[in-house]
């Protein structure tokens, strides 16, 4: 099972995931900011909203990150599987 982060303003999407068959966990601000916390995840879904999210682009993390915005859970989950399958 894939285990995959939430930014807390995507924990509505938490439930379909969660049916699809992937493990969720939503982080709060301090996970967020810490790489080394992060990379025990598969991936990493974020709004998008801010540009530079927890400065992922610098961040030694090494899990994919997906922007959310203007996706629709489909793509969402289209984009999770083009990763994990």
């Amino acid at each position: 099972m894939k285990n995959i982060a939430l930014e807390r303003t995507m924990s509505f999407v938490k439930n379909d995931l969660k049916r699809e068959g992937y493990q969720i966990d939503v982080i709060d601000s301090n996970e967020k900011n810490n790489p080394n916390y992060l990379n025990n995840f598969d991936a990493l879904l974020v709004s998008g909203s801010k540009i530079n999210f927890i400065g992922i682009e610098t961040s030694s993390t090494k899990i994919p990150v997906i922007k959310a915005s203007g996706k629709s859970i489909e793509d969402i989950k289209v984009e999770l599987n083009k990763i994990f399958h």
